[in-house]
């Protein structure tokens, strides 16, 4: 009788988190992603904002990154009391529909786009207000949105952000490439800074610098995370990791010394997408493509306290 018991008890299904697929109206269509909500009433809300590139809402991308970083997160977040909402940018994954031509894509798409899910993930979970996690790239975008006064951004959360122009990171990544290809790219760099497109690059530099995507490079150049840090008054928690080889420390400093008063988390040992890495790049680049590799320690925890307790 108590093996029958036992047997029924193990059979009854174990609540825990809701997942939900969610639409944001959008033209030409609408954006999608997941709403990952706790068991029981949230405490709080937050929307995932991913990095660069073909990056989807759990943190992948066909370019060899499969670390999952941004699912882990949200099914962390969710075992706090805290609900996420994680998208698939326009034109990327379910969202490819609502990608626009590369000539006519900006970044200030994406900051619209924030600002519009931070406002339907509020509706969404009858909260007053939704945080913006930015990681990457999207730390920037998360910045942005704020630059207009908005009463549905509770906070910034960000990870592994740049804290210097967009210029400036990209010369530094592209510090190893041999002569005249170095000189020439950051020529070309200086020259999208001001908002003029550049002409007659050599054909090793066009993937980075054709003619499509340069309206849209000039208009993430624009956008300075010290200026928008330190106008922003609302709480901030910047987090980096220090084996980061896309982002640095110097960086999250950067941003720390424009907003004395944000939280700074450097994460030891810690790489771009969130895990345990060695500083060597081989060891590191491995932790990219291992989606069964957790979080690293204390992120989840350290996200988590510093949304409930503000």
């Amino acid at each position: 009788m108590l093996s029958l018991i036992l047997t029924a008890a193990l059979s009854v299904p174990v609540a825990g988190p809701t997942s939900t697929p969610v639409a944001l109206p959008s033209d030409p269509s609408p954006i999608h992603g997941t709403l990952l909500a706790p068991e029981g009433q949230a405490r709080a809300v937050a929307v995932i904002l991913p990095g660069s590139g073909p990056t989807d809402r759990d943190g992948n991308s066909p370019l060899g990154v499969s670390a999952s970083t941004y699912r882990l997160l949200a099914e962390g977040l969710a075992e706090q009391g805290i609900a996420t909402v994680r998208i698939d940018k326009r034109g990327i994954a379910a969202s490819a529909a609502a990608g626009l031509s590369e000539t006519d894509l900006r970044f200030d798409h994406y900051v619209a786009d924030a600002r519009a899910w931070a406002e339907e993930a509020a509706a969404r979970t009858g909260k007053p207000c939704a945080w913006l996690i930015g990681h990457s790239e999207g730390a920037l975008i998360a910045l942005a949105a704020t630059k207009e006064d908005d009463d549905k951004i509770c906070g910034l959360v960000l990870l592994s952000g740049a804290g210097r122009r967009a210029r400036v990171v990209l010369e530094e990544q592209l510090a190893p490439i041999p002569e005249p290809l170095k000189t020439q790219a950051y020529a070309a760099l200086a020259e999208l800074e001001t908002g003029r497109t550049v002409a007659d690059t050599p054909p090793a530099l066009q993937a980075l610098f054709r003619p499509s995507v340069q309206p849209y490079l000039i208009s993430w150049f624009a956008y300075d995370p010290a200026v928008l840090i330190a106008a922003y008054d609302g709480p901030i928690l910047i987090g980096q990791g220090t084996t980061d080889l896309q982002i640095t420390v110097e960086d999250a400093r950067a941003l720390a010394s424009a907003r004395p008063d944000a939280t700074l988390v450097l994460w030891e040992g810690v790489n771009h997408v969130l895990k345990l890495a060695p500083a060597d790049r081989a060891g590191n680049a491995a932790t990219y493509r291992d989606p069964s590799l957790p979080l690293a320690g204390g992120i989840v925890d350290d996200v988590a306290e510093f949304i409930l307790t503000r």
